[in-house]
């Protein structure tokens, strides 16, 4: 058998020959056999990940390790408790992160829908469905409207086939087929003979012999290429992992240093070292990745909610990072289904309202709305409805169209008017037709219009014709213009002609139509094939007028373009159209300014790295290119440091979504290479889904990033007052399973609220943060240093008035015990926003903080005053007036965050004022 590539430039006698099939198909003893050769028609899948694997990969982080290691080292000094309650702390972020990937991976299987299950096969003679994994090249397929392309197949018999393509070339106009060989040096692109796998059939029938399968087929070789990708660690693996190295060198340096002073300063060796653990515990926010992880989860069900599935929980959080969004043009930012916005007619431009297949909409003239009952708009109409084989219908609450959406179009427009199409069909029916062919590049059907059609002003015997406007006005002599049927001169015709142009710039797809009434005796019909000899037919027509249609963008696009633009998103369009009609589209959309660069694949190709390097910032939109000028697009990008976010829903698309910071795949026409490629799905195709995902990773980031600041705080501020009470007054203010229990209470359900905490106002007005600043940054350290330090001033103001009055060792340790836990309760709320003060937030709008809060106050309660719990803890009751203290000094932590974020806020308003006197 040879290479699936030639056989396009072969005639079908020589392919039938070849792949050793006959007219009748393969028999199906042949066809097992070449199933045990050729394996399934399927794609390969990369060897899946088990379920152990799977959930041991959950704990390879650098904080995770330290953490087993911690715990260890507890056990070995007896200290079970901590062991245990560390251990327990990271299995359960394990489980936690487990069950999201692995649940988030079973959605992705039931999304998969992009292969037809059956196809219908030709073997020993009948026409069988079969499982289109058990295609085999040689087997003779049948295909027709609406059928997906199960295997790469070259055409033997068609009969008016277009197919949708676009899902492997972004080309948004379907393919018209032929059968005849081709050149050996056609191009892939353009082999009009060959059918592909994945794309579907928009119009027509046929049949074709498969040549390839599985991963021989061209979407096979672009699913192969994804192999070859690597996809990069995110910004928040980076960010924790950068972290958990920064907290476990400032753990040793801390505990050699506390364990070195204290020998010094005589104390035994082995205390020190327990001293020098219980620091450790105190530094290392054990509970962070179980909070990470829990935020990271929490957010991904709300993105659910908002249209998002996202396959890796890290991936959450990229696209509040992200700053450029590629986004392909076909189904994406346009609707994917074509729809008439003019018409010109009676040397009138009319414009018609409404978008997609729903036949509502309006007709105007300029402002002026026009009545559908206008005989020039009528006729044009008629001609369009019937002079067509698409179909309209309504399915679930949902318009619907069979056939191609070009002449779809036609039919939509015409309902807009009351001109059904079924009901025309009925009334006015078909005698006889000259089908569409590409090389007439027009088609003819033959009505009877009733006496009885008053509304028309043409009856009897009717030809409408609809094709390419210089075909049919070539073949027009008249015209119907102010209610005649008048001659049409060269004048008139330049004046079609230069309408024609003005639509074409406009990134309309033009038809023009004419008619031709007929004399009975001059009307032949073949009552076999009803065709008619087009040269006698379709000669001295009368032109109606011409429809501009194109595939419109999607209303809310627009407006998520302008809040990605106010969030320092830029939005660059990626597509396989052409240049006009992707420039036309980027505009409107207001993707394409004045300065702004298009480069077309080939302009692309000529462009060295550096020269397209200099370029890519300036560039937005790319036309007519290829998967391979997609990855080069987004490797341009990256070099320059930007974070960018690819969507798509080809197969064309694939490797770009996975070369890319964030893939986002389409849920419903996505294909399935495209959604295994990708790091998120939009389960409702939409790209202003995009922005609320956008909002919501920039939210999950904010929030995990106050959640670890308030640990962060927490934790140094118990580091210091255990750190200054060795070396000032030579006490262990905290024991070890205090500080356990702190880390367990302030670090469990507080964080896990403010993970839910609602976004800022104007969150989406800000830019994208540097994923090169990491998790924390200097502000973030230095809250974190001001409230710990705050924290540990606290404490040691209670140290030093318990020692002043002689309170036993446990009455001390259990005041600063309490007093570090409520001041970290009231640390919580400042939490809720870095910017935004609790009373401007309100103090319920975060209920399960609240609830969270009172939980932990409960429990603390519980361990100074229930008996099992003080022995074990070692804390005795506290007095009204020591409550008094503690409450005092633990709410400054809250007073004093207030004070700051009201003074910062008012300084950054009168900056703005400064800048608005000054421009």
């Amino acid at each position: 058998m040879r290479d699936k590539e030639v056989y396009y430039d072969q005639e079908i006698n020589s392919v039938f020959e070849e792949l050793g099939v006959s007219e009748a198909g393969l028999s199906f003893e042949e066809a097992e056999k070449r199933l045990e050769e050729y394996g399934e028609n399927e794609l390969k899948e990369k060897e899946k990940v088990s379920v152990l694997q799977l959930f041991i990969s959950q704990f390879k982080s650098i904080l995770i390790l330290i953490l087993i290691t911690a715990s260890i080292v507890s056990a070995l000094l007896g200290e079970l408790v901590d062991a245990i309650v560390i251990i327990f702390t990271v299995f359960l972020a394990g489980i936690l992160s487990f069950v999201q990937e692995y649940r988030a991976e079973k959605a992705i299987e039931l999304l998969r829908s992009l292969t037809s299950p059956e196809a219908t096969v030709k073997r020993d003679g009948v026409e069988k469905r079969v499982p289109s994994k058990n295609l085999v090249p040689g087997d003779l397929i049948l295909i027709q409207t609406g059928d997906r392309i199960p295997a790469d197949a070259r055409l033997v018999k068609e009969f008016n086939l277009k197919t949708d393509e676009s899902s492997l070339t972004g080309e948004s106009v379907p393919v018209q087929k032929s059968i005849e060989a081709l050149p050996s040096e056609t191009s892939e692109a353009d082999r009009t003979n060959m059918v592909y796998t994945g794309t579907a059939v928009a119009y027509g029938r046929g049949s074709a012999i498969v040549t390839a399968t599985g991963m021989n087929t061209a979407f096979g070789e672009l699913a192969g290429l994804l192999g070859t990708i690597e996809r990069s660690r995110t910004p928040l693996q980076e960010s924790l992992d950068k972290f958990g190295r920064w907290i476990g060198t400032a753990t040793l340096v801390i505990v050699a240093f506390v364990a070195m002073l204290g020998v010094f300063y005589g104390f035994p060796l082995l205390d020190m070292f327990l001293w020098g653990v219980a620091l450790a515990v105190a530094a290392i926010p054990e509970a962070l990745p179980a909070v990470v992880t829990v935020g990271l989860g929490l957010g991904v069900r709300r993105m659910v909610k908002r249209h998002a599935l996202v396959r890796k929980l890290p991936s959450v959080e990229t696209l509040g990072a992200t700053n450029v969004i590629c986004s392909d043009k076909t189904g994406t930012l346009t609707q994917n289904k074509m729809t008439v916005e003019k018409i010109c007619v009676n040397d009138q431009v009319l414009k018609v309202t409404g978008a997609g297949y729903s036949p509502e909409g309006e007709f105007f003239n300029r402002d002026e709305k026009v009545s559908t009952d206008d005989p020039h708009l009528q006729i044009l109409l008629l001609g369009a409805v019937l002079c067509n084989d698409a179909g309209l219908f309504k399915e679930s609450d949902t318009w619907e169209i069979k056939g191609d959406p070009t002449e779809a179009a036609l039919v939509v427009v015409a309902a807009k008017s009351g001109l059904h199409k079924v009901e025309l069909d009925q009334k006015y029916s078909r005698l006889g037709e000259i089908p569409f062919s590409s090389e007439r590049k027009r088609m003819t059907t033959f009505n009877k219009l009733e006496t009885d059609s008053s509304n028309f002003p043409i009856k009897g015997l009717t030809a409408f014709s609809k094709g390419a406007p210089e075909v049919i006005l070539g073949s027009c002599t008249k015209i119907f213009l102010d209610g005649e049927i008048k001659s049409l001169s060269p004048e008139m015709k330049q004046l079609i002609e230069g309408k024609v142009k003005e639509m074409a710039d406009q990134a309309l797809r033009v038809m023009a139509l004419s008619f031709r009434l007929l004399d009975e005796e001059l009307y032949i019909e073949k009552t076999s094939s009803k065709e008619l000899p087009s040269e006698r037919i379709e000669e001295d027509m009368v032109f109606s007028g011409l429809m501009g249609m194109r595939d419109p963008p999607r209303e809310e696009v627009k407006v998520a373009i302008q809040k990605c633009e106010d969030a320092g998103i830029k939005t660059v369009m990626i597509t396989g159209d052409h240049k006009i009609t992707a420039s036309a589209i980027a505009k409107e959309l207001g993707i394409l300014k004045a300065n702004d660069l298009t480069l077309t694949g080939s302009e692309l190709d000529r462009l060295e790295d550096v020269e397209f390097e200099d370029k890519v910032e300036r560039v937005s939109v790319y036309a007519r290119v290829y998967p391979t000028h997609k990855l080069r697009v987004i490797d341009a990008l990256k070099k320059k440091g930007y974070v960018v976010a690819m969507t798509g829903d080809g197969v064309n698309d694939a490797p770009a979504l996975k070369a890319a910071d964030m893939g986002i795949a389409m849920g419903i026409t996505g294909t399935d290479v495209s959604k295994e490629a990708s790091s998120m799905i939009l389960t409702d195709d939409n790209f202003a889904s995009i922005v609320a995902a956008v909002e919501e990773g920039r939210n999950i980031f904010k929030n995990i990033r106050n959640f670890i600041t308030y640990g962060l705080s927490a934790h140094i501020g118990e580091v210091l007052i255990v750190l200054i009470a060795i070396l000032g007054w030579q006490i262990l203010p905290l024991i070890a399973v205090q500080i356990l229990w702190i880390n367990l209470i302030t670090d469990g359900l507080p964080p896990m609220a403010l993970s839910v905490e609602p976004p800022d106002n104007g969150i989406m007005k800000q830019k994208p943060r540097n994923v090169e600043k990491g998790l924390i940054t200097r502000r973030e350290i230095s809250a974190s240093l001001g409230i710990g330090g705050l924290i540990a001033l606290q404490a040691l103001l209670v140290l030093n008035w318990a020692l002043d009055r002689n309170f036993s060792i446990e009455k001390l340790q259990t005041l600063i015990f309490t007093l570090v836990v409520f001041s970290e309760m009231f640390n919580a709320f400042n939490w809720r926003s870095d910017r935004y003060s609790i009373f401007s937030l309100g103090l319920f709008t975060n209920r399960p903080l609240v609830y969270a809060v009172l939980t932990t106050v409960i429990l603390q309660l519980v361990v100074i005053y229930v008996p099992f719990f003080q022995t074990a803890f070692r804390t005795v009751p506290l007095s009204l007036f020591e409550w008094g203290v503690v409450l005092s000094l633990a709410s400054t932590t809250l007073i004093s965050m207030e004070l700051i974020k009201y003074f910062s806020g008012r300084s950054s308003q009168e900056n703005i004022k400064e800048k608005m006197n000054f421009d």
